[in-house]
């Protein structure tokens, strides 16, 4: 596992066998073109018994390395097809400035065993190689390529880049890639919480994409500029929990892609409902019975007219002005969607000071709680009188779409799934 800058190609191997070639832990700094590689300068045998094992790989910094101490963890419980990884990032009195633009885990999978992938029920297909893009027509950035020699002619002239796989965080729960040699076997990024990712929920970020390569992304500035990233000055003191997030494997008979997808989709909805979860060893990671909850209703006065918010988001983030979650970036949030008449809860809150912000499917606008709202470890907190009035000068005469954050009613949505018929010619035309 390593630590990362821009322009540093830098990977480490981990684990190998027949099927996993590298876990690169990573981060990008801009303002230096050195790497620091962060190989755990001590291990810690966290428990080991029976039914679990945790074990720490910590790095403490130095003044000749980089400016954050890594704790980093990997748990293996009985039973279970898999492991979990999570890392606590700290920065303490004294550290120089730094700047992070991102931090994810890389799996870099074997090119001969891992053909096909799945990011959604709708996207999912045996994916062009890796040696497809070396062989591949360069385009306008490195990352984009036209396949002119594909080893599957039915790719010839398709363009190919990593971004065409994004998603929204808030879909970003499960996805991965599955070798059918000489059996179908799954690898799979589960991810059962957002609260740790930075941007809130509609923010892009990579999930997997051609190498194969598998990512659990965690900070990142795409999509979004360097607003996103972290930016540390003044000795300022800082700890974050990135993670447990779940490296899922599964098994079938051949050419049983079908079965291996759903049975993902099934422990991923397992692994969510049981966050926060309880085996954690770490003293930075909340259980439950440390955490708090935040209830209420959401309505809407648009004009005279009072309505209920029905299906909006609503979410706690560091205190801010309204909208200023999509680029909060050191802190947690926490989200939820409201029924039909505009409930609410949101669960497994780590204790601390928050605004409620919120957004509703058909208004225009960002909604802003007016008071903070304190989180303690076991509080179940009622919010009433929560109305939100959209900016309004007049009746509306006309309109345009639906002010919904999404892109179903807009043709550009298919520039999203590169393997539809439609997407090709709109690329490559």
């Amino acid at each position: 596992m390593e630590i990362c800058h821009f322009d540093s190609d830098l990977t480490t191997t981990l684990v190998e066998n027949d099927h996993l070639t590298a876990d690169v832990f990573e981060q990008a700094v801009k303002d230096s073109r050195h790497a620091f590689k962060l190989s755990g300068t001590k291990l810690k045998v966290i428990v080991q018994n029976d039914n679990q094992v945790e074990i720490a790989f910590v790095t403490l910094w130095n003044s000749a390395g980089f400016p954050l101490n890594v704790d980093k963890r990997y748990i293996m419980l009985r039973g279970s097809s898999g492991f979990y990884s999570y890392a606590i990032f700290e920065r303490s009195k004294g550290m120089p400035e730094v700047n992070i633009y991102q931090a994810r885990i890389a799996f870099k999978l074997q090119e001969n065993k891992f053909h096909y992938m799945a990011m959604s029920d709708k996207r999912q297909r045996v994916m062009p190689t890796a040696k497809d893009r070396r062989n591949a027509q360069p385009l306008d950035y490195p990352e984009a390529v036209r396949f002119s020699r594909p080893g599957n002619p039915s790719l010839k002239g398709e363009v190919d880049d990593k971004y065409q796989y994004s998603c929204d965080n808030k879909d970003n729960q499960v996805h991965g890639w599955i070798s059918d040699n000489p059996r179908s076997v799954g690898f799979w990024i589960i991810t059962p919480s957002n609260e740790f990712r930075t941007g809130g929920p509609l923010k892009q970020d990579l999930t997997s994409h051609v190498g194969p390569t598998v990512l659990s992304m965690f900070v990142s500035t795409h999509y979004a500029g360097e607003n996103l990233g972290m930016k540390f000055r003044n000795g300022e003191r800082w700890k974050k929990v990135f993670g447990p997030v779940f490296v899922y494997l599964n098994s079938a008979s051949n050419n049983h892609r079908s079965s291996l997808w759903h049975d993902a989709k099934s422990q991923m909805a397992k692994e969510t409902a049981s966050w926060p979860y309880n085996f954690p060893q770490s003293p930075d990671f909340l259980h439950a019975n440390q955490r708090g909850s935040v209830f209420g209703q959401l309505l809407v006065r648009d004009g005279r007219k009072l309505m209920s918010a029905a299906s909006a988001s609503v979410g706690l983030a560091p205190p801010g002005n309204a909208g200023s979650w999509q680029y909060e970036n050191k802190g947690y949030q926490f989200w939820t969607q409201a029924d039909h008449k505009g409930n609410f809860v949101i669960k497994g809150i780590r204790p601390g000071l928050y605004n409620l912000f919120a957004w509703v499917p058909g208004v225009i606008g960002d909604y802003k709680y007016g008071p903070s709202v304190k989180v303690a470890s076991g509080s179940n907190i009622r919010l009433s009188n929560l109305v939100y009035e959209p900016p309004r000068t007049g009746p509306t005469l006309w309109e345009i779409g639906t002010p919904d954050r999404l892109l179903l009613n807009s043709l550009c949505q298919i520039l999203n799934q590169p393997w539809r018929t439609i997407c090709t010619i709109a690329l490559t035309s």
